[in-house]
C-alpha cells in the first residue's frame, strides 16, 4: 500500500515538474519576444532622436513655410527647363528643315 502511494505521489510530482518546465519554456519564449520588441523600440527611439535633431537643425536654417515655397519654386524651374528645352529642340528642327529646303533650291 505504501509502495502504491509513493508511485502515485512520484507520478504526480513528475507531472507537476513537467507542467512547470513547460511553463518556464513558455515564459522564456515570451521573454525572448519582449527582448526583441524592446530592441526594436530602442532602434525606433534612436531614429526619432535623429529626426528631432535634424528638425532642430533645419529650423535654424528655414521655416516649414519657406521650405515649402522653395520646393514649389524648384518645381516651377523644372517645368520651365522642360518647356525651354522642348522649344529649343523645335526651333533647331525648324532651322534644320529650313536649311535643308534652301539647299534644294
Amino acid at each position: 500500500m505504501a509502495q502504491d502511494g509513493w508511485e502515485t505521489y512520484s507520478k504526480l510530482v513528475l507531472k507537476q515538474l513537467e507542467t512547470l518546465s513547460e511553463g518556464i519554456d513558455g515564459l522564456r519564449d515570451q521573454f525572448q519576444d519582449l527582448k526583441t520588441q524592446l530592441t526594436n523600440l530602442k532602434a525606433k527611439e534612436d531614429r526619432i532622436q535623429d529626426i528631432k535633431i535634424w528638425k532642430e537643425k533645419i529650423e535654424d536654417i528655414t521655416t516649414p513655410a519657406q521650405l515649402k515655397e522653395a520646393l514649389q519654386e524648384i518645381e516651377e524651374l523644372k517645368e520651365f527647363k522642360t518647356k525651354a528645352m522642348t522649344t529649343f529642340m523645335i526651333v533647331q528642327f525648324m532651322m534644320a528643315s529650313a536649311m535643308a529646303i534652301m539647299s534644294y533650291w
